[in-house]
């Protein structure tokens, strides 16, 4: 589960999710969670008065950024997800890409964004680990890199590779939109792998639908069962979606 957007920042959908998080565990399902921070990274840059750039309208993360990257993703926002599905009942531990050498990354050269990483290997040996101890593992998308560097990781990419290194059955990317839109604006509540990379080639997918749409084909052609983009403002949106009778988002499948 890729959990970030409006939910994080809502103090209340926040605390669904890790009562969501602490039930399917109770339930027997093994949810691993990934999390955002852009907008709070943002906010520490500017108190901090550390001035951001950007390229395509993508932030620049030089060293003085990647300090803060680190300290709000993988200290404060991290412990607090983890610590918020302990209080709700469950079992967590917030981790980031450098425990273990849980995520590796190379350098993203084009275009370059300084220390922003492109994920090329996975320790799921350590997440099945803690799996099948019971124990829901929170990741901090912040990978490790030749000598120990650190590295700022896409969220939904993080979750992505995670996903299909884990042959999860599902990947869940929670949003600040409905799902996938078509060119008249309304839902598709499915998409075949083939599909979802028309909409990005024809221009109906645009903005950021496009990295999302890119994450989904990839985790669903390296193994994941199915990669929904849904709307993390509606309330229980996980629960809705694994147990509810209607579609939430747009689910993308390898068939249709």
């Amino acid at each position: 589960v890729k959990f970030g957007g409006h939910a994080m920042t809502n103090d209340e959908l926040a605390a669904q999710f890790a009562s969501d998080m602490s039930l399917l565990q109770s339930l027997g399902l093994r949810p691993v969670v990934v999390h955002g921070g852009g907008p709070q990274i943002g906010e520490m840059l500017k108190r901090l008065e550390i001035e951001s750039n950007f390229v395509n309208g993508l932030r620049v993360t030089d060293a003085a950024t990647m300090e803060v990257v680190e300290m709000v993703l993988c200290g404060k926002l991290n412990k607090k997800i983890a610590s918020a599905i302990n209080a709700a009942g469950g079992r967590a531990i917030g981790l980031s890409g450098k425990d273990d050498a849980l995520v590796t990354a190379r350098r993203k050269l084009e275009p370059d964004l300084g220390l922003v990483g492109e994920p090329h290997g996975v320790n799921s040996a350590l997440l099945t680990t803690l799996l099948d101890e019971g124990v829901v593992p929170v990741i901090a998308p912040v990978a490790t890199g030749e000598g120990g560097a650190s590295y700022n990781v896409n969220a939904d990419t993080m979750a992505g590779v995670i996903a299909s290194a884990l042959d999860a059955k599902q990947l869940l990317l929670l949003t600040d939109v409905a799902g996938v839109l078509d060119g008249a604006g309304e839902l598709m509540p499915k998409l075949s792998t083939a599909a979802a990379q028309q909409l990005t080639e024809d221009g109906t997918a645009t903005g950021g639908m496009i990295p999302k749409l890119g994450t989904a084909i990839d985790a669903v052609r390296g193994g994941t069962g199915s990669a929904v983009i849904m709307d993390g403002r509606v309330p229980h949106c996980s629960l809705v979606h694994l147990f509810g009778e209607s579609a939430v988002g747009t689910a993308v499948t390898d068939t249709m």
